[in-house]
């Protein structure tokens, strides 16, 4: 089966290239939304044959399949915004139906002509589309500091909601530029505005965004390898209840996260570990686990003092979770367990991928109640885990720790 894929803009007369025209005026059926129709409606032959794109995506490419049975020479010509290939339609295609040949006769995506009405360069700039989907790169990018980021947009994500989610977590030295219909003259607008400006505007769809940082620090500054201890928020101000800087940092190379995926912290307290693997690695998916309802808010609060959104909180009994929707992990860090180490480890294995990591750190003191090394040893033993050598630390006058790491 075959699909001839031309990008267009939002302009109500569109120009097309004379072989582009030839291939509409041969077509026999077309496809593409409903506002791709209305755009080039006045081209197609008058028995065309139209298939909308609408979600779920999956009745449509059933229409298509149908079609190819009947007639397996037939072309499909669609329509797409700007370049297919760019978050665009042609990369459905190829995914849902790999053995189609594909030909693109592409134009100018959204983002590009934004920056071509600024004048702009953007070979440096960082894209992120939001269209359809969650903020996990777009905060990435923002934690890795990206000082131009262009964004696709759609309903949920829109500028202010954008500029919101920025000014929450302390991304306040961008401005913020706003393309509205572009490629459509008579409706096409280009707004500068500072982030709380943003928050209170509305933007008609579709639209973009290009955000450009002003007065910007480098990364270095605003990623501290190792955040200080006595900058995070505390529970009750008890500096004890917190995983030291210097046991962190070797927690998270345990952890080997540069090479992970997904990490669970269970018993987040603080939140301290979660931050700073999001923080240094902020690629990961994290998700955290804390039973005392009092810690949700320090690590929203230590989240935003640090700038790292997305980190997802759980509040509540561990073992009592649902966990069967949430990403696999292959990175867990247990460090709360209340004298049940080993049902938790017994839940963690159920779903922890192939190759994933479990890093516990045990406290060595006799105030301590209860062994958890020995409850780490007997766990071991039962699920038939083999412990990869433990790494002994005492920080000045605070309790040795034992750092123990299983890989399944």
């Amino acid at each position: 089966m075959k699909f001839i894929v031309i990008g267009i803009t939002d302009n109500p007369q569109p120009f097309f290239p004379p072989e582009v025209l030839v291939i509409i005026r041969q077509g026999r059926v077309f496809s593409g939304g409903k506002r791709h129709h209305e755009i080039v409606a006045p081209f197609l032959p008058v028995d065309a044959q139209w298939i909308d794109i609408t979600v779920p995506l999956e009745k449509v490419f059933e229409k298509y399949k149908k079609l190819s049975i009947i007639n397996c020479q037939l072309s499909i010509i669609t329509f797409a915004s700007g370049d297919p290939l760019f978050y665009g339609f042609a990369n459905t295609i190829k995914r849902k139906m790999p053995e189609a040949e594909i030909v693109l006769y592409p134009t100018f995506n959204s983002l590009q002509m934004l920056a071509h009405r600024l004048v702009m360069p953007y070979h440096d700039m960082r894209i992120v589309s939001l269209t359809g989907r969650p903020w996990p790169a777009f905060d990435k990018a923002l934690i890795e500091r990206a000082e131009k980021i262009g964004i696709l947009t759609d309903k949920e994500h829109t500028p202010a909601a954008i500029a919101q989610r920025m000014l929450d977590y302390g991304y306040d030295s961008y401005q913020m530029i706003v393309g509205e219909h572009l490629g459509n003259p008579s409706l096409e607008k280009i707004s500068t505005l500072s982030l709380e400006e943003a928050i209170r505007h509305d933007f008609s769809n579709p639209n973009c965004v290009i955000l450009d940082a002003f007065n910007h620090q480098p990364s270095a500054i605003n990623h501290p390898f190792g955040i200080p201890d006595s900058d995070f928020a505390l529970l009750d101000g008890r500096e004890k209840m917190i995983t030291k800087m210097p046991i962190r940092l070797l927690t998270l190379q345990a952890l080997d996260l540069p090479n992970r995926h997904v990490l669970w912290d269970i018993g987040f307290c603080t939140g301290s570990v979660s931050v700073e693997a999001r923080l240094q690695f902020p690629h990961l998916t994290i998700c955290a686990f804390e039973i005392r309802p009092e810690c949700e808010a320090i690590i929203k609060e230590n989240a935003r003092r640090f700038g790292v959104p997305g980190i997802d909180i759980h509040i509540g009994d561990f073992l009592e979770t649902d966990i069967t929707a949430l990403p696999r992990p292959d990175a867990v860090f247990i460090g709360g367990h209340g004298g049940r180490l080993k049902e938790i480890m017994a839940k963690v294995l159920t779903v922890l991928s192939e190759g994933g990591v479990i890093v516990f750190n045990s406290v060595t003191s006799p105030k301590v109640p209860i062994d958890s090394r020995r409850l780490w040893n007997e766990a071991c033993q039962d699920f038939g885990l083999r412990q990869e050598p433990s790494l002994h630390i005492q920080l000045n006058d605070y309790n040795p720790i034992e750092i123990l790491k299983v890989q399944k």
